[in-house]
Protein backbone atom coordinates (compact mmCIF):
# COMPACT_ATOMS: atom_id res chain seq x y z
CA UNK A 1 0.00 0.00 0.00
CA UNK A 2 2.82 2.35 0.74
CA UNK A 3 4.48 2.12 -1.94
CA UNK A 4 1.51 2.22 -4.12
CA UNK A 5 1.23 5.85 -2.78
CA UNK A 6 5.13 6.49 -3.39
CA UNK A 7 3.74 5.68 -7.14
CA UNK A 8 0.80 7.96 -7.54
CA UNK A 9 2.74 10.60 -5.86
CA UNK A 10 5.66 10.16 -8.51
CA UNK A 11 2.58 10.15 -11.10
CA UNK A 12 1.41 13.52 -9.59
CA UNK A 13 4.81 14.96 -10.04
CA UNK A 14 5.05 13.94 -13.65
CA UNK A 15 1.61 16.04 -14.25
CA UNK A 16 2.32 19.03 -12.40
CA UNK A 17 5.97 19.19 -13.53
CA UNK A 18 5.24 18.60 -17.02
CA UNK A 19 2.33 20.91 -16.65
CA UNK A 20 4.69 23.84 -15.75
CA UNK A 21 5.67 25.02 -18.57
CA UNK A 22 1.83 25.44 -19.81
CA UNK A 23 0.63 26.97 -16.82
CA UNK A 24 0.31 30.79 -17.65
CA UNK A 25 -3.44 31.55 -15.52
CA UNK A 26 -4.44 31.81 -12.36
CA UNK A 27 -6.53 28.37 -12.08
CA UNK A 28 -3.27 27.40 -14.07
CA UNK A 29 -1.03 27.58 -11.36
CA UNK A 30 -3.99 26.54 -8.32
CA UNK A 31 -3.79 23.30 -9.62
CA UNK A 32 -0.27 22.86 -10.29
CA UNK A 33 0.25 23.75 -6.73
CA UNK A 34 -2.83 21.74 -5.28
CA UNK A 35 -0.93 18.65 -7.35
CA UNK A 36 2.59 19.50 -5.73
CA UNK A 37 0.60 19.21 -2.67
CA UNK A 38 -0.91 16.25 -2.92
CA UNK A 39 1.74 14.81 -3.93
CA UNK A 40 4.11 15.45 -1.29
CA UNK A 41 1.11 14.33 0.92
CA UNK A 42 1.20 10.91 -0.49
CA UNK A 43 4.65 10.85 -0.25
CA UNK A 44 5.24 11.70 3.47
CA UNK A 45 2.44 9.47 4.47
CA UNK A 46 4.65 7.02 2.53
CA UNK A 47 7.42 7.76 4.88
CA UNK A 48 5.38 6.08 7.73
CA UNK A 49 6.31 2.71 6.84
CA UNK A 50 8.94 2.64 3.87
CA UNK A 51 12.79 3.90 4.54
CA UNK A 52 13.06 8.06 3.35
CA UNK A 53 15.57 6.95 1.04
CA UNK A 54 14.39 4.33 -0.82
CA UNK A 55 11.01 6.43 -1.42
CA UNK A 56 11.95 9.24 -2.12
CA UNK A 57 14.77 7.83 -4.64
CA UNK A 58 11.82 6.00 -6.31
CA UNK A 59 9.54 9.13 -6.27
CA UNK A 60 11.98 11.76 -7.87
CA UNK A 61 12.92 8.51 -10.38
CA UNK A 62 9.03 8.19 -11.26
CA UNK A 63 9.36 12.46 -11.69
CA UNK A 64 12.45 11.98 -13.67
CA UNK A 65 11.44 9.13 -16.21
CA UNK A 66 7.93 10.39 -16.43
CA UNK A 67 8.55 14.09 -17.19
CA UNK A 68 11.11 13.17 -20.07
CA UNK A 69 8.97 10.60 -20.96
CA UNK A 70 5.80 13.25 -20.99
CA UNK A 71 8.40 16.03 -22.96
CA UNK A 72 8.96 13.77 -25.27
CA UNK A 73 5.43 13.07 -25.96
CA UNK A 74 4.73 17.02 -25.88
CA UNK A 75 7.46 17.48 -28.76
CA UNK A 76 10.84 17.91 -26.98
CA UNK A 77 14.08 16.98 -28.49
CA UNK A 78 15.48 13.54 -27.28
CA UNK A 79 18.28 11.29 -28.18
CA UNK A 80 19.75 8.14 -28.12
CA UNK A 81 22.59 8.89 -25.47
CA UNK A 82 19.76 10.88 -23.62
CA UNK A 83 17.58 7.52 -23.45
CA UNK A 84 20.47 5.25 -22.49
CA UNK A 85 20.99 6.82 -19.18
CA UNK A 86 17.38 7.39 -18.89
CA UNK A 87 17.38 3.42 -19.02
CA UNK A 88 20.47 3.23 -16.45
CA UNK A 89 18.19 5.76 -14.32
CA UNK A 90 15.55 3.46 -14.20
CA UNK A 91 17.36 0.17 -13.78
CA UNK A 92 18.15 2.00 -10.35
CA UNK A 93 14.70 3.13 -9.39
CA UNK A 94 14.30 -1.16 -9.60
CA UNK A 95 17.08 -2.05 -7.58
CA UNK A 96 16.08 0.51 -4.87
CA UNK A 97 12.75 -0.43 -4.68
CA UNK A 98 13.49 -4.38 -5.08
CA UNK A 99 15.95 -4.46 -2.66
CA UNK A 100 14.45 -2.57 0.24
CA UNK A 101 13.10 -4.75 2.93
CA UNK A 102 10.15 -4.53 4.10
CA UNK A 103 9.04 -3.04 7.47
CA UNK A 104 6.66 -4.82 9.81
CA UNK A 105 3.11 -3.99 8.86
CA UNK A 106 3.91 -3.35 5.29
CA UNK A 107 2.09 -5.55 2.73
Amino acid sequence: MNWLLVFVAGILEVVWASYLKYADTVWDWVITILLIVISFMLLIRSYRKIPVAAAYTVFVGIGTVGTYIAGIFLGEHFSSGQLLFLTILLAGIIGMKSSTKKEKGEQ
